[in-house]
Order: C-alpha cells, then structure tokens, then sequence
C-alpha cells in the first residue's frame, strides 16, 4: 500500500490510497479520519467563554496583511497627567481622511478605507490600484478609543484602558429550614 497524497482541513484529514492487486489492477481508495479538535478553553473550568472562543477563530481566518501596521505602548505622561496608552498606526498611503472610517463595533475597533476609482483619468501605466480594506481589532473590555489622526499617510489610533475600580461583593448562603 503507497500513500499518494494527503490533505488537510479543519475536521478531517483526507488520505488517498493506491492499492496494487496481483492481476495488476490499480484501486484508490479515499480514508477519512477525522480529527479531534482543541481548543484552549476546552477545560470544565472554564465556563462562559464562547463568545471569546469564537472571536479567536474569527482572528485566525483574519491573515490578510493589508494594510500593514504596527502596535506601539505609549508610556504614561505624568507632567500632562495623561496615562499609559496604545497606539495603533497603519499605512494607508493614497487615502484621503473622508475615504476612512473608524467605528467601535461590540469591543472590535473597526478601521475602513475605500477609495473611488476616478474615471476621468486616462493610464498609460497603473501599478497603484484603488483598493479597499478591513481591519479589524479585538478591544479587551473597558478598552476605549482617545482619538484618531492622519499624517503622511499614516493612521494612529490611542487607545486607553482606565483602571477598573476593585469590586468585592459577598454572596450570601442561604439554608433552606
């Protein structure tokens, strides 16, 4: 028995067989094994963290790399009390600050950039094309978005997240009589 070929996907790994009788004759054969499949939040332990499960997911299929970015830690500015903030900078050269736009959608920063095609030009050569993208960016809760500005053709984004006030709440034992 010869293995030919193999292909994997999320649920089940596809092996295709060539089986070589004594009459000569050549079968293939297609055997599906299927896959177990773990997830970091598969302990019992764990409970309630679907919604986050599915966001990772979501991520991971994410992969295309336009626009480039970068993530940059701003250190807290105590003269001007402003505290320690992130700073999200993408390049997105070629876009006008009307043809972006920046929206906070259930804790996911979503940047949009659209350009038009102008029809009234004529190319001799085009090797910078109208595109458009989505970028999108899980906000951990409490995340809140400072402000947005463009500068040679750059996009930043401040980002802070303000210190949560510790809560301790006592739950009371209740015995039935």
């Amino acid at each position: 028995m010869e293995c030919l070929a193999q292909k994997a996907s999320r649920s089940h790994i596809s092996v295709i067989r060539m089986l070589k009788f004594r009459s000569g004759r050549v079968a293939c054969i297609k055997d599906l094994e299927l896959m177990s499949r773990m997830t970091p939040f598969a302990s019992p332990l764990l409970l309630g963290f679907d919604a986050m499960e599915k966001t990772l997911e979501r991520i991971s299929k994410a992969s295309d790399g336009y626009p480039p970015y970068n993530i940059e830690r701003l250190a807290a500015d105590r003269l001007n009390d402003d505290p320690e903030r992130l700073r999200i900078t993408l390049a997105v050269a070629g876009f006008a600050e009307e043809e972006l736009d920046i929206s906070v959608e259930e804790n996911q920063l979503v940047i949009r950039g659209r350009q038009t095609d102008q029809g009234e030009r004529q190319y001799l050569y085009r090797g910078i094309a109208a595109r458009q993208f989505q970028r999108t960016f899980v906000l951990a809760d409490g995340m809140q978005v400072l402000g947005a500005g463009l500068k040679n053709g750059l996009l930043s984004v401040d980002l802070i997240r303000p210190e949560p006030a510790r809560m301790v709440k006592k739950i009371n034992i209740s015995v039935p009589q």
